[in-house]
């Protein structure tokens, strides 16, 4: 039904940048310290992480994923500076600032939040990749910002092309729908998918990507700041973006849409007691590294879900990546 889809979306132009197929390892270890309860220990769970933070290019992460393709299409546009946005440590912005740097593009960040002292983390890395920083104050601030900075390049004879906050359009989307065939060429499709979500984007790409090749998967995604209902929306959106992307009307409208909002705690980039354990668990367990504001958050909700016996067999971990800011 959606094989012409499916053309459409392994036909989109993407950078040349190298993306091997990320690994898919096993996390009994971690499993185990989950289902410690005698009464949920016979449920047959086998949890395993898919590896997108050891994405070599950039320091890795998703973004890197949907960059190839968003940024693909604004160099085909004419673009000769990449404009985007996201909070001081953002991690889609240092992928940004690393694609436009490996390609000679020009890129400036509108950060929110107050410029540090001492750069650490991202922060370091946007500078060392030579990136262009202007910050604003609050959230809301940043949308005006880079059309306000994108209207000063054009008027200096520059073809800026603005990337929205984590690349979060259809195309973006894209990335991860292409990326569910990169896992049915590893593994039998899992029966639930587990990610952090939080401007949509992923999330989106996971649904489709599951849609468009039949699979009956859940797809959970843990929000890391926003309401479960303003996530959906917007996931709404790039999925309604995506079924004019691919040609493909109507394909995604039932496709049920599955936010979990109760692990966000204080706000974004606010630590929590579980969100804290799930680190420590991660990494004592598995070596494996999370990072604060994203992937501790929804591996704090995975592993509530064990817990609580809510999950059955194959559950895949889709690490987002954004370890880097573990160094802030």
């Amino acid at each position: 039904m959606f094989h012409h889809a499916l053309e459409k979306l392994k036909a989109l132009p993407h950078l040349p940048i190298p993306l091997a197929p990320t690994p898919i390892e096993d996390m009994s270890r971690l499993q185990a310290v989950a289902a410690s309860d005698p009464e949920l220990s016979n449920r047959a769970v086998r949890l395993l992480i898919k590896r997108d933070d050891a994405i070599p290019f950039g320091f890795g992460g998703n973004k890197i994923r949907k960059l190839r393709l968003v940024a693909a299409q604004a160099i085909a546009d004419g673009a000769d500076t990449l404009i985007t946005t996201g909070g001081v440590q953002s991690n889609h912005a240092r992928a940004t600032a690393s694609v436009a740097a490996r390609l000679g593009l020009g890129c400036v960040l509108v950060a929110n939040g107050t410029p540090p002292a001492k750069p650490t983390a991202n922060a370091l890395l946007d500078r060392l990749l030579g990136a262009d920083i202007r910050y604003v104050e609050r959230r809301e601030d940043r949308a005006p910002a880079m059309e306000r900075i994108a209207d000063e390049l054009r008027a200096n004879g520059r073809h800026p092309r603005v990337i929205p906050l984590g690349a979060s359009t259809p195309l973006g989307a894209a990335a991860f729908a292409l990326a569910i065939g990169e896992l049915l060429a590893q593994i039998a499709a899992p029966d639930v998918i587990v990610s952090s979500t939080s401007s949509g984007g992923t999330q989106a790409g996971l649904i489709a990507g599951c849609v468009l090749h039949g699979l009956r998967t859940r797809v959970i995604g843990v929000s890391a700041d926003d309401p479960a209902s303003s996530i959906a929306a917007a996931i709404r959106g790039i999925l309604d973006g995506l079924e004019t992307l691919l040609d493909a009307p109507g394909a995604f409208a039932d496709a049920p849409i599955d936010v979990d909002d109760r692990f966000v705690g204080d706000g974004y980039g606010l630590p929590t007691p579980t969100s804290t354990e799930a680190i420590e668990l991660a990494a004592r367990r598995e070596a494996i590294f999370l990072d604060p504001t994203y992937t501790a958050k929804a591996m704090a909700g995975l592993l509530a879900r064990l817990r609580a016996g809510d999950l059955a067999g194959t559950v895949l971990f889709w690490h987002t990546g954004g370890q880097v800011g573990l160094f802030a």
